[in-house]
């Protein structure tokens, strides 16, 4: 008795199966557009990828710190440290903290800055001056690698205590926003331009 009652069961099933297939309407293919990849607006740098330790009870813990800088050659910089276990996760994290932390800095003809400024962060101090056209970033490592995303063609740098990547390189963008046009001055001391 109950097996009959599971194969009448079954076959109702079959059947409400069957006309649910012939009544379904196919609807007809969307045609999806491709997109195309958006182009990257800032360029991206890595400064520098280092090994780090975290000591617990289980034992070491290693993970990877990368220091980015990103800028669109016009003015616009920031930098961003990210951790993870691999590289490439490391570096995207990086990339998103640095976004997070753009600055606008002034250049002066669009290639150098308008006056001699030193930054400091931790032990690291890092002097710029403006230099002549056509004399090129004079500049080592971390500090060259974010006045080249900045946008500034003509600079002397020197690096001046500490050599960290990172501190050199936060030096580095703190002396550019350090930075003071004629104009802003001006402003400031509520004059004109042609009064200073």
């Amino acid at each position: 008795m109950e097996e009959n009652v599971e194969t009448v069961v079954t076959e109702e099933v079959k059947e409400e199966v069957k006309n649910n297939k012939r009544n379904t309407t196919r609807k007809p293919k969307r045609d999806f557009k491709k997109r195309e990849p958006q182009k990257k607006l800032l360029e991206e740098k890595v400064i520098s990828i280092s090994r780090v330790t975290k000591v617990t009870k289980g034992g070491r813990h290693f993970r990877f710190a990368a220091t980015m800088v990103v800028g669109d050659g016009k003015g616009l910089v920031g930098i961003g440290t990210g951790k993870s276990m691999e590289v490439p996760e490391a570096i995207k994290k990086g990339i998103q903290s640095a976004n997070k932390n753009l600055v606008r800095v002034g250049i002066v003809d669009g290639r150098t800055i308008s006056h001699e400024q030193i930054g400091k962060c931790g032990r690291a101090k890092v002097l710029l001056k403006p230099a002549k056209e056509g004399t090129g970033i004079i500049a080592g490592g971390a500090a060259r690698a974010v006045l080249e995303i900045a946008g500034i063609k003509d600079i002397v740098a020197k690096s001046l205590g500490s050599n960290t990547q990172v501190n050199v390189a936060k030096a580095t963008l703190e002396a550019l926003q350090m930075q003071r046009s004629k104009e802003h001055i001006a402003q400031l001391r509520g004059k004109t331009k042609e009064e200073l």
